[in-house]
């Protein structure tokens, strides 16, 4: 696709860098998919929540946003107005329903058919709706998956912790949300979590100062801690499983 968007937009007179993919399953590496990593994060970072207010330019709490722009926005900033409407024109985006399209336009249009074929984006994305939904029910109704999340559950709560799902694509991030909640009563706009995400209730640092999230990281780097020991066995099961249906809802 990045290919035939550059083939593209060089026939259209500008330059086009391809932009690799990024693989999805990285996005989860320091979230419970590798174990190790995940437990270095959490004893440093918690969550990824009040972290941002203690370490604001830490990379490690960086969006993909905050890593700079492509090489293609650098490319594009160093053009005049005029020329900068030209190639966004030539590029082109995904369809505005508002306005009646169907498909993609401009280059990124005639990529798309040249990958996708005549298969719209409406048509593609049902199908990948309804695989979403299959692989979730998988997930959910696996043996070892469910009883691994029983056993998940039982242990977060002779630690205190309250559990309201044992669904195996949420009960992973069932005490992280509940952490984000209890983290951000009162603190304004929300911010993105360490994948890049926006978990409803999320701390903002443009609201806390360092003094003020200090004793809200220590307590999430505790129950951070314990929720991931509670789900150790499930997260080794899930993951796996997880990696193989990628678009089933939740990251377990």
């Amino acid at each position: 696709m990045e290919n035939a968007i550059a083939a593209c937009m060089k026939e259209q007179g500008f330059p086009y860098t391809p932009q690799a993919p990024t693989d999805f399953r990285d996005t989860y590496t320091t979230s419970g998919a590798d174990y190790e990593l995940t437990k270095k994060f959490r004893q440093k970072y918690g969550f990824g929540y009040a972290a941002r207010a203690v370490y604001p330019n830490d990379p490690q709490l960086s969006n993909k946003e905050a890593n700079g722009p492509s090489a293609n926005a650098k490319y594009r900033e160093t053009l005049t107005p005029a020329q900068q409407a030209a190639y966004e024109k030539a590029l082109g985006g995904p369809p505005d329903p508002k306005v009646g399209e169907k498909d993609w336009t401009g280059c990124s249009g005639t990529a798309d058919k040249k990958v996708y074929g005549s298969t719209s984006v409406q048509e593609r994305s049902e199908a990948q709706a309804s695989e979403n939904q299959r692989n979730a029910q998988a997930l959910n109704g696996d043996p070892e998956l469910v009883a691994l999340a029983q056993s998940y559950a039982s242990c977060l709560r002779k630690e205190g912790i309250s559990v309201t799902t044992t669904q195996p694509t949420n009960i992973a991030d069932e005490v992280k949300f509940q952490s984000a909640d209890s983290a951000a009563a009162g603190e304004g706009e929300v911010a993105p979590d360490a994948d890049g995400g926006k978990p409803a209730g999320a701390p903002s640092p443009k609201s806390m100062s360092k003094e003020e999230a200090l004793p809200l990281l220590t307590k999430e780097i505790e129950l951070a801690m314990k929720d991931l020991e509670c789900g150790k066995d499930f997260r080794a099961a899930y993951f796996p499983k997880f990696f193989k249906a990628p678009g089933s809802t939740g990251a377990g």
